[in-house]
């Protein structure tokens, strides 16, 4: 299974994303981290790090870039889980252009919808927490702004395919992963 989650920064798609891949042993793929990754690597990675820093989306076709390669891998061959993309209607129309090419497609989408009060103080302690440079409170208002006009726009793109189930991103952790779980096994049994 391909699956896309879409929610905004806070929102818990990492969490709930390292939970599905135990249960479908695919991969999770995090283009955050996938980025921040890269900014030590080389000069491309530290253009792409000036964007992520400033709580801005890097291009697209630098971010397709790392996804297709990071797709040819073999652990991707029988699925994946895409945690923060796409982030864009282009990069949905681009991944999508990639998956077929290889008659493969995205089989779902998990809207995580959390209010924006309870994502700042998710992103507040996280920051806290893991000491990451992108989540202060300048670039966290940002990447809110970001995400309500260039990625919820996704969500008509991807209905338009039948494909999207909401979650609850505000109950516990556990009830989040119940919800998901559901959908995931009824995406499975309409497959079969």
């Amino acid at each position: 299974m391909r699956i896309v989650f879409i929610g905004p920064p806070g929102a818990g798609k990492g969490t709930q994303c390292k939970r599905l891949t135990q249960m479908l042993d695919i991969p999770h793929l995090s283009t955050g981290e996938m980025l921040r990754g890269t900014r030590k690597q080389s000069a491309l990675g530290r253009i792409v790090a000036g964007y992520i820093d400033g709580g801005r989306l890097a291009p697209d076709y630098l971010v397709m870039r790392i996804v297709n390669k990071r797709l040819l891998e073999s652990d991707c061959h029988g699925g994946c889980l895409f945690d923060g993309f796409p982030r864009t209607l282009n990069q949905a129309q681009m991944l999508d252009e990639q998956l077929a090419s290889k008659n493969n497609r995205v089989d779902l989408v998990l809207d995580l919808s959390v209010g924006q009060e309870e994502l700042v103080s998710r992103l507040l302690k996280r920051a806290s927490i893991e000491n990451r440079a992108d989540d202060n409170a300048e670039t966290i208002s940002a990447r809110l702004r970001v995400f309500f006009t260039q990625t919820a726009p996704l969500l008509d793109y991807y209905k338009g395919q039948g494909i999207v189930r909401h979650i609850d991103g505000t109950r516990s952790p556990d009830e989040v992963f119940a919800q998901i779980r559901s959908c995931v096994q009824a995406t499975k049994t309409k497959q079969s």
